[in-house]
């Protein structure tokens, strides 16, 4: 797959990565060691504004590339690299009256355009979802052994009473576990996403009752939003784990999510149980979420804690994409 140049992280690493190889060129091609900073400078002062026309370019052009076979956009994207060098030799040709061969332009701007895609390609193969999927069923997304006794143990002191409830209670069950074993390497719904949060509370309600209070703040945001898969449940189940489930009167969670700009918001809210000693686990499960918005999204999204006035705040940030 193609990079996202559309996304500042891609952005900022491409235009790193170009410059380090323009740092190597001059090394490798420079006659004295003493003459580096000269050279660089002469150097940086021919490629800096044609590598910002072809970031731009690529900005621009990127909905287009990703239409075509990855073949003939790696193609696109190499013939566009050539055209900007070619381009930039007339100029400088212009401006200093001369300028060197057009070839050795042009086969510097392809090779710096070839190393640039496979260095994303070797960072989409070593961050590829297969293996985030498996630390998330390792570490946060997965249905804890204590959560699955205690949600059985809850249908079975219902069973009797109120067998409508014990079977809805063993369909949200399901309902969990699929969500769970499927392939979880594409984005999904965030309605979507809020419908398993509230089979998730509903089971966990079975057993703490009354003492599980959350509010919900969703009149605002766009349902049809494209989340990755199991990022508020698994905020939520820490939410129960460390600061509801411990404390002998229960408390409420706070969830807010809504749209800011072109950004989607998420903050969920807990108390702070004092008796908790679950923080490691706390800390590995925002990790593991922290990994996963990277993933999708680079440095377009963000995962920020606080802990103020006995209670304790997660607060995420990501592009607010709706499906195509």
């Amino acid at each position: 797959m193609l990079p996202d140049f559309r996304n500042l992280g891609v952005l900022l690493r491409l235009l790193l990565l170009i410059n380090l190889l323009a740092v190597g060129t001059v090394l490798i091609t420079g006659e004295a060691l003493t003459d580096f900073l000269s050279d660089f400078i002469a150097f940086a002062g021919r490629l800096e504004l044609p590598l910002l026309y072809a970031a731009a370019l690529l900005y621009i052009g990127h909905p287009l590339l990703v239409r075509l076979p990855v073949r003939w956009a790696v193609v696109a994207v190499l013939a566009l690299a050539a055209a900007v060098a070619v381009v930039a030799w007339m100029l400088a040709g212009e401006l200093v009256g001369g300028g060197e061969g057009v070839l050795r332009w042009v086969l510097w701007a392809v090779a710096a355009a070839a190393l640039g895609l496979g260095y994303f390609d070797y960072r989409n193969r070593l961050l590829s979802p297969a293996l985030t999927e498996a630390r998330l069923m390792a570490l946060t997304a997965r249905i804890r052994p204590h959560f699955l006794f205690n949600s059985l143990n809850g249908v079975l002191g219902v069973i009797r009473s109120d067998p409508r409830r014990a079977e809805r209670a063993l369909e949200e069950l399901a309902e969990l576990f699929r969500v769970q074993m499927r392939e979880n390497r594409e984005l999904v719904r965030l309605d979507d996403e809020l419908r398993l949060c509230e089979h998730y509370l509903d089971l966990e309600r079975l057993r703490l009752g009354e003492r599980l209070q959350v509010h919900w703040q969703t009149e605002h945001c766009p349902r049809d939003a494209l989340v990755p898969p199991l990022l508020l449940q698994p905020l939520l189940e820490n939410a129960v784990y460390h600061g509801i489930e411990p404390a002998a009167a229960g408390g409420e969670i706070r969830v807010q999510i809504y749209r800011r700009g072109k950004e989607l918001r998420i903050e969920v809210d807990n108390p702070v149980a004092e008796q908790a000693d679950h923080h490691e686990g706390n800390r590995m499960a925002l990790e593991n979420i922290r990994e996963r918005l990277m993933l999708f999204f680079d440095l377009e999204a963000g995962l920020d804690t606080e802990a103020r006035h006995g209670r304790y705040r997660v607060r995420i940030r990501m592009p607010c994409r709706r499906p195509s």
